[in-house]
C-alpha cells in the first residue's frame, strides 16, 4: 500500500468508477485517508518521482477569521460545517489572496500528502503553457506527432495539441471503462506510451467534448519530448520551484520513466492552494512570471463552442471561477471575482457533492464581505 498509494481502491472500484473524471461519486468512502508515500521508500522506489520543496516558498499568512457561511440548495439551508461533514472533507483550505483565513483537517493534518487525481491535468496544462512560452512548442495548433512522432499511425495521428487540451481528440474512449484498465496497467509497470500508441480514432477531432484522461498523459509526453527533460523534472524546475511550493511532493509514474500526467500528484493542501494562488495572480509568484499570463487567460476561458464549461484542462464556472477537479471531490477552486482560492481534499464525496458550487460561492462571498468589513474597521 505504501509503495503505490496511487492505486488505492482500484481493485474494488476499477470497473465502476471513472477515475480522474470531473467530480464524481465513489462507491463507498474509506474511514481514513490514503497513507502518504514514505520518503524512505518512495525516493528509491519505482512508481514515484519526488518534487522537492522550493528554495523560495510562497508565504501564506495565517489570518484566520470567523466565516458565517450559509447557503441554500434545493430549498434547504446549509452551513459550512454541515457541508464539510456531509462531503467527508478531510482537508480544507481557504485563501483570501495570500492569507489563510480558514483551514480544517479531519483524520489528517497540514503535512498530509493528498492524492490529486485529475487535478493533475491542470498542472499539465501549466507545463504546456510554459513550454509554449519558452519556444519548445511553436503552437498548440501543431499536430501532436510533430513532438511525439511515435504516435504516427495511431488514433492520435494528426490531432492538434489544442484538441488534446480541450478534450476533443476523437479517440475511441469511455472514461468509466478505459481509465481503470490503463491505470491498473500502468501501476503494474506497463508503459503508458505503448497504451497511447494503441488508441484508435473514433470520431472527427475538434467536433465534440469527450473527457479522456489519455489525452492528458499524451500532453505530459509532449512536454518531455519537446523540452528534452522528463515531465517531472520540468515540473520541478518550471512550476514547483518558481511557484514557491513549500513541501516535498510525489508524482506517480508508470515505472518506465513516464509521468502519468493525468493524475497522481501527492501534495499538501497548502501547496495545492499555492497553485491556485499562482493562477489567481495571473501566473505570478514571488514577483516572478511562472506561467505566461496569456496562457492563464486562454486556458481558463471556454475552449470550444461545443463545451462552454471547459477550458484547456480547467473546468469553468458561471461567474468567472475555474477549478482543477479530481475524483471523488478533490478541488482547487479559484475565484478571480472574489480573490479567493479554496482547496478541498477527501477520499470520496458521496453526499452533498452536487452542492459544491453553491457552497463555494457562499464561502467566497463571505470571505470578500469580511475582508471589506475589516478594511473599513481599520480606517
Amino acid at each position: 500500500m505504501r509503495r503505490r498509494p496511487w492505486t488505492l481502491a482500484l481493485a474494488a472500484a476499477a470497473v465502476t468508477v471513472a477515475l480522474a473524471a470531473p467530480p464524481a461519486q465513489a462507491a463507498s468512502p474509506a474511514p481514513s485517508p490514503p497513507p502518504p508515500p514514505s520518503a524512505g521508500v518512495t525516493e528509491a522506489a519505482r512508481g514515484f518521482d519526488p518534487l522537492l520543496p522550493s528554495s523560495d516558498p510562497v508565504a501564506l499568512r495565517e489570518a484566520y477569521r470567523p466565516l458565517a457561511v450559509t447557503y441554500s440548495y434545493e430549498g434547504q439551508k446549509h452551513t459550512l460545517d454541515d457541508y464539510l461533514a456531509r462531503t467527508g472533507t478531510q482537508g480544507f483550505v481557504v485563501l483570501d489572496r495570500g492569507d489563510v483565513v480558514f483551514e480544517r483537517y479531519v483524520t489528517t493534518n497540514r503535512d498530509t500528502l493528498f492524492q490529486s487525481w485529475s487535478m493533475a491535468k491542470s498542472f499539465t496544462s501549466a507545463a504546456i503553457g510554459i513550454a509554449l512560452g519558452e519556444g519548445f512548442i511553436d503552437s498548440i495548433d501543431d499536430p501532436v506527432t510533430r513532438y511525439v512522432p511515435e504516435l504516427k499511425g495511431s488514433g492520435y495521428d494528426g490531432v492538434s495539441l489544442r484538441d488534446l487540451l480541450r478534450m476533443s481528440s476523437g479517440i475511441q474512449w469511455t472514461e468509466t471503462y478505459d481509465v481503470p484498465f490503463v491505470h491498473v496497467a500502468a501501476s503494474l509497470g506497463y508503459p503508458l506510451t505503448e497504451l497511447a500508441k494503441r488508441r484508435k480514432r473514433g470520431w472527427e477531432p475538434g467536433t465534440r467534448f469527450e473527457y479522456t484522461s489519455m489525452n492528458s498523459f499524451v500532453l505530459s509526453w509532449v512536454v518531455a519530448k519537446a523540452t528534452g527533460v522528463p515531465y517531472h523534472a520540468y515540473v520541478q524546475k518550471k512550476i514547483w520551484e518558481p511557484a514557491g511550493m513549500a513541501s516535498q511532493a510525489y508524482l506517480g509514474n508508470d515505472s518506465n520513466g513516464n509521468s502519468m500526467g493525468y493524475c497522481c500528484y501527492y501534495a499538501t493542501d497548502r501547496d495545492f492552494a499555492r497553485f491556485g494562488l499562482l493562477y489567481l495572480n495571473g501566473g505570478r509568484a514571488n514577483g516572478r512570471q511562472v506561467v505566461p499570463a496569456s496562457w492563464v487567460t486562454e486556458s481558463t476561458r471556454p475552449s470550444a463552442s461545443f463545451n462552454r464549461g471547459y477550458g484547456l484542462q480547467w473546468w469553468l464556472g458561471e461567474n468567472g471561477d475555474f477549478s482543477a477537479n479530481g475524483l471523488g471531490g478533490q478541488l482547487i477552486w479559484v475565484s478571480p471575482r472574489y480573490g479567493v482560492v479554496i482547496v478541498k481534499s477527501t477520499l470520496a464525496t458521496v453526499l452533498a457533492g452536487e452542492e459544491t458550487d453553491a457552497a463555494f460561492e457562499a464561502i467566497a462571498a463571505e470571505v470578500a464581505r469580511t475582508r471589506t468589513a475589516r478594511t473599513a474597521a481599520a480606517h
